[in-house]
């Protein structure tokens, strides 16, 4: 297989292409970033891409935005996420965009690696991998909807909440209105509230968003 590999620290990135390379696969490109990634993938267009979570420029999960953004850009793209630990964030994003294809493991499972090449070639193929601790958080989340949002949507409803307009919101954060209209689609279709002419979502997602506290 064809790999670019993605991780900021060199020590796992040239460990993981020494593996790689072991087992008979390719490594065409090797990054330090997310959008390198995105970069290498979509210029290279690899069998497989591997991507660590955290990387710069915050060091919290660069890693999983950037490969939302590879599958939104080629849906058919391979990814398999490594963590040192469990962060979803992003997971659902990623889960639903393409056609499968994705994996999540923490980086534990790498030490096991007759099962880490099964699980990267099961991938490469189309299938799906996922940690048993990834599948606990997001089920876990899933009965909780507003600890499903992202970290900037938990932003947004948490300024909408103080009584913020769209503009306020956009001014607070420093982004553009359109950003913000954008973040309240997506916080109301992961809140579950549909259009509907008797209830006015805002005020529903801002609710969900205080009994959450």
């Amino acid at each position: 297989m064809r790999i670019v590999v993605a991780d900021d620290s060199v020590l796992l990135r040239e460990g993981l292409q020494l593996l790689l390379a072991e087992a008979g696969h390719e490594v065409v490109a090797s990054v330090a970033d997310g959008p390198s990634l995105v970069t290498a993938v979509l210029e290279q267009r690899p069998d497989l891409a591997v991507v660590d979570v955290r990387m710069p420029p915050t060091h919290t999960d660069e890693g999983l935005r950037a490969a939302v953004e590879v599958r939104r850009s080629w849906p058919a793209a391979r990814l398999m996420v490594l963590s040192q630990y469990v962060e979803v964030s992003y997971a659902d994003d990623l889960l639903t965009t393409g056609d499968g294809g994705i994996g999540y493991l923490l980086k534990d499972r790498v030490s096991d690696v007759d099962d880490f090449l099964d699980a990267l070639v099961t991938v490469a193929g189309g299938g799906t991998v996922l940690d048993p601790q990834v599948v606990r958080q997001l089920m876990g989340r899933r009965r909780d909807p507003i600890a499903g949002l992202t970290p900037r949507e938990r932003q947004v409803l948490a300024l909408m909440a103080e009584g913020r307009s769209n503009a306020a919101v956009a001014e607070e954060l420093t982004v553009t209105l359109g950003a913000v209209e954008k973040h309240t689609q997506r916080i109301f279709a992961k809140l579950g509230l549909l259009p509907d002419d008797t209830a006015h979502r805002r005020v529903q997602a801002v609710l969900s968003y205080l009994r959450s506290g």
